[in-house]
């Protein structure tokens, strides 16, 4: 059984939902307002435009990042509209989660036809 499997499947389903209803072609911005709705329609917790504490060494960094989702508390989700995803947009989601001690990502593009996701943990490699 996969860490949060029942928490990574509602967002997945919900990001889903928000695909089918506005497929590709639309900026970032307009999916993470959409899918804002959709947690809500769906009741999945979730703060939008996180800002997350980044720590070095244990000592709180000033810079901060800023993830599109953080839902239940501990899952990172990163939406983005390009035409394929990068080891660089992987690598992005994993630094948020070493910087920020959680364990599961989500990734998501929903810049092509089909939507396309990956989960990711802070213990795979990029």
């Amino acid at each position: 059984m996969l860490l949060f499997e029942e928490e990574t499947s509602k967002i997945i389903n919900a990001c889903l939902e928000v695909h089918k209803e506005l497929g590709n072609g639309f900026l970032e911005p307009v999916y993470q307002e959409a899918l804002e709705k959709e947690f809500q329609l769906q009741k999945i917790p979730y703060e939008r435009e996180k800002k997350l504490n980044i720590f070095y060494k244990g000592q709180k960094l000033d810079k901060e990042y800023i993830v599109d989702f953080l839902c239940y508390d501990k899952i990172v989700v990163e939406l983005k509209a390009v035409n394929n995803l990068v080891k660089e947009h992987k690598a992005q989601v994993l630094n948020y989660l070493s910087a920020t001690h959680n364990q599961v990502g989500l990734l998501f593009n929903f810049g092509v036809s089909t939507l396309k996701w990956e989960r990711i943990s802070k213990f795979e490699d990029v």
